[in-house]
């Protein structure tokens, strides 16, 4: 078996935790009615994906190059806490769903920004 080429983003724990969120926005977004494909559904995956993207694009540039990037994924995980309300009150999902979606973006959104802190050191 031949070894796959690693990227230093890809040790990340911000990176691994916000894949982990997107295989989580993937699956919640299942529930979602079908006429919503391409409003919310489409909008929530977009902008879980948006985040582990911003990450790895900025990773290994300048720390302001970084930082950048970085204040980017942070406005997707604000926005993917917007697509969960949205969701609960459309009912698509319920409490519970939308606390353990908040819980998890409220971990990302907290290690997105230590990092950020770390860089401008």
């Amino acid at each position: 078996m031949e070894n796959k080429p690693v990227f230093k983003f890809e040790d990340l724990m911000v990176y691994q935790k916000a894949l982990d969120f997107v295989d989580l926005a993937y699956e919640v977004s299942k529930s979602f009615p079908k006429s919503e494909l391409y409003n919310l559904t489409s909008q929530f995956k977009r902008a879980a994906v948006s985040i582990p993207l911003n990450i790895a694009e900025g990773s290994g540039d300048t720390n302001a190059q970084f930082n950048r990037f970085l204040e980017i994924a942070r406005g997707s995980v604000k926005e993917c806490v917007v697509c969960s309300t949205i969701a609960k009150r459309q009912g698509f999902i319920n409490h519970e769903k939308d606390l353990d979606n908040r819980r998890k973006l409220a971990e990302l959104f907290k290690m997105i920004s230590s990092l950020k802190k770390f860089l401008k050191k």
